[in-house]
């Protein structure tokens, strides 16, 4: 069993996996004042029984590392993976001076395609995998390049977002997307091995300038799309997929097992018809909405 969570913070992003295996990850974080204790104190207590903690950068925009000076501070940082980049602000936040310190430092990994690391996706004697594979940077690609130096000259980092893709074996298959944008993926699409997918976020919070093109859902066949919190004028609600918005569901759990996934939310009056009910009760004080038969 695994867990995968997805806070409510807003217009950003932060999650985690707590894994099957002796891992935890974090997937970026947007702590604003109001809620960053309450989430922090539950990293921390969701991973204190985990020898290996990792924390993944998918790009430096300020509502994907919002509160990381305060969670370093917290919980410290072992493990920071992100891409190599030298992006800068022109007027920059703490946050990012801190992620500047820890994508320089020597508890940074920088992650691109087909990376391996010992427990990120390479397992022992000691502990198990954690199931990530980074499907995306190719140092390589030439549009990567122009983003990276876009990124230099204090330009949107968006386009330097890695791919990350999480496999529990004989269960869930999730992606992330960072913040990566329509016209980037068109580019990029021939260079990506795009797999199938249980779980897809919707990259850039759900917004139609991340609307990911139909070439690559056709590809990706993903059974639930997560929509983020960006304001509602400005989303894309994927017609035609089924998808669960974080903007009416609160918080989302996806308790992850043998070849299917529980959901869970902090709404209780939100409703989907796509899952099966197999009568979970309450989880972590999150309500049950139906389960994922993989």
């Amino acid at each position: 069993m695994s867990i995968i969570k997805s806070f409510s913070v807003g217009d950003g992003d932060t999650f985690y996996i707590q894994h099957n295996s002796d891992n935890f990850t974090i997937i970026d974080c947007c702590l604003d004042d109001e809620k960053k204790d309450l989430i922090v104190g539950e990293l921390i207590t969701e991973s204190r029984d985990k020898g290996i903690k990792r924390f993944i950068s998918t790009h430096p925009d300020e509502d994907h590392i919002l509160g990381l000076t305060y969670l370093e501070e917290k919980m410290g940082i072992e493990n920071f993976y992100c891409v190599m980049n030298e992006a800068t602000k022109a007027d920059p936040s703490v946050d990012f001076q801190k992620y500047c310190e820890l994508r320089n430092s020597s508890v940074a990994f920088h992650i691109y395609k087909d990376c391996s690391r010992k427990w990120m996706n390479i397992g022992d004697d000691e502990r198990g995998s954690s199931g990530i594979n980074i499907l995306w940077p190719d140092l390589n690609n030439i549009d990567y390049i122009k983003a990276l130096d876009n990124a230099k000259q204090g330009k949107s980092p968006n386009n330097i977002s890695a791919i990350i893709k999480y496999y529990l074996e004989d269960g869930v298959k999730a992606l992330w997307m960072g913040d990566l944008e329509t016209d980037f993926m068109e580019k990029i699409q021939e260079h990506v091995d795009w797999p199938e997918v249980d779980i897809l976020f919707a990259p850039h919070h759900g917004r139609n300038s991340g609307k990911i093109p139909g070439a690559l859902l056709e590809k990706m066949k993903p059974k639930i799309i997560v929509i983020g919190e960006a304001s509602s004028e400005y989303l894309n609600y994927y017609q035609g997929y089924n998808t669960i918005t974080q903007n009416s569901a609160g918080d989302i759990m996806f308790d992850c097992g043998y070849k299917k996934v529980h959901v869970y939310v902090s709404e209780f009056k939100y409703y989907v018809d796509f899952l099966d009910d197999e009568r979970m009760t309450q989880h972590k004080h999150l309500n049950y909405i139906g389960t994922l038969n993989l």
